[in-house]
């Protein structure tokens, strides 16, 4: 166990965020799952923005990769295109 004040600060903060984190990738990963499920094209139009605000957000925030957030994003675009 941590031995000084600042150590439990920090397990206690780390914790929290570690809850938001994972909070926010699950919402995203069931946005990008509601997309993919979606087979009219204007309702997908609607979602596309949204999604890919989160992942730019989660992208920014190291949740995570860049190059992730970017392939998500290029394959849910195809996928909208193609409706």
């Amino acid at each position: 166990m941590a031995n000084h004040k600042s150590a439990l600060k920090r397990i206690r903060s780390s914790r929290v965020k570690q809850l938001r984190n994972k909070y926010q990738h699950k919402t995203t990963r069931n946005a990008v799952r509601d997309l993919r499920a979606t087979t009219e094209k204007k309702e997908a139009e609607e979602l596309f923005p949204k999604v890919v605000a989160m992942l730019d957000k989660l992208a920014k925030k190291n949740i995570i990769h860049k190059n992730k957030a970017s392939n998500l994003k290029s394959k849910l675009s195809k996928y909208v295109a193609a409706l």
